[in-house]
Formats: structure tokens, sequence, C-alpha cells
């Protein structure tokens, strides 16, 4: 098992565990929708990846190879859409999954961390008993943008102690430059736009 940051970053900043036909087909699959949630913005809908088997199981299937080898004992979902695919990675590498959520959506004593958004301020909260000192994780999301949603969620699991041994995105939309608010952390995109 890859212990140290720099093996962990060969793993994920490279991305070179997935096949060049399967990106492709990953890709084709992204659909593309014009002003939403707002006129501007063009959306990277998941949705076909995730009705279609074949595809969801790559897509899962790359997680699990990117965070193998990495020594973990917890996988770490961002609400929502981390979660439809932080939990079977969980599964499949026999780990426990944690829950990051908007602020008031978890039943118990929560930590929290506040990140900025366009206008305004949101939080992300995670349970203080989900994680351990000491614990390596793997955090998962399925698109990095800006990257504020992450660092907050990094934030969380540095305060209870645990190291992120790294970070993976379904997306990446490289000109909004979310890497730069990650900081040191190995971030592993499937798909870069």
């Amino acid at each position: 098992m890859c212990c140290s940051l720099a093996s962990a970053r060969n793993l994920c900043d490279n991305a070179r565990y997935m096949a060049t036909d399967h990106i492709q087909r990953l890709r084709a699959a992204i659909r593309d929708v014009p002003d939403f949630p707002k006129p501007g913005i063009l959306f990277k809908d998941i949705t076909p990846i995730l009705s279609d088997p074949e595809l969801f199981h790559l897509a899962i299937d790359s997680f699990v190879d990117g965070a193998r080898a990495l020594g973990i004992s917890k996988v770490v979902g961002i609400d929502a859409r981390g979660f439809l695919f932080g939990a079977p990675v969980a599964y499949m590498l026999g780990v426990g999954f944690v829950p990051v959520r908007k602020k008031g959506k978890l039943p118990y004593r929560c930590e929290s961390a506040a990140y900025q958004l366009e206008y305004g301020e949101a939080v992300v909260e995670m349970h203080v008993d989900a994680l351990q000192a000491g614990e390596r994780v793997v955090l998962i999301d399925d698109l990095l943008a800006t990257g504020g949603t992450a660092a907050a969620a990094i934030k969380l699991i540095e305060k209870m102690g645990a190291q992120v041994a790294a970070v993976q995105f379904l997306i990446e939309l490289e000109f909004l430059h979310g890497r730069k608010n990650l900081g040191a952390t190995p971030i592993c995109a499937l798909l870069n736009f």
C-alpha cells in the first residue's frame, strides 16, 4: 500500500489507471445543458453515465482502482452527487463511508466549515464522530469547479485529525482553476474539460 504523498500524487495526478477508450466513452456520455442552473452556465450533466449500467460501472471501477493502493479506511463523499460515487467505492473497497452534507441536514452533532460562493457563503458539515485521528481517507465528488466545497470538506477532515490521501472527481473544469484551492492534496479527475 502506498502511504507517501509522492506515491499518491503520482497515482492520482496522472489518472492513467483508466483505459483511453473508457475515458472517451465516459466523456461522450456527458451531456451539456446550456443556461442551467442560470444563464451563462454550461452544465455538465452526468445522469447519462448514472443511467447506463456499463458506464456507471466503468466510473466506479476507475475510482476504486485509483483509491485501492492508498491505504484508506474511509471514503468521504460530498453532498449529493459525491454520495452516488463514494458509497459504491467504499463498498467495493470494504471501508466505511462518511457523508459531508449541507448545513442542517445531518441529525447528530457536527463540525462545520464555511466556503465562499459567488454571492455569499455556504456551510458543509460532518458528524463529530465520523472520522478518527490518524485515519486516511479519499474524498470523492462528481465535479471540481472552483474548489470551494472540496476545500471546505478537506478542512473538516483535517479538523477531525484525519488525512486526505487523495481527492477524486469524475469531472474537472480546468478553466476554473479549482486545484489551486485544494493545496497540496493529490487530485485525480477522470475527465477534464
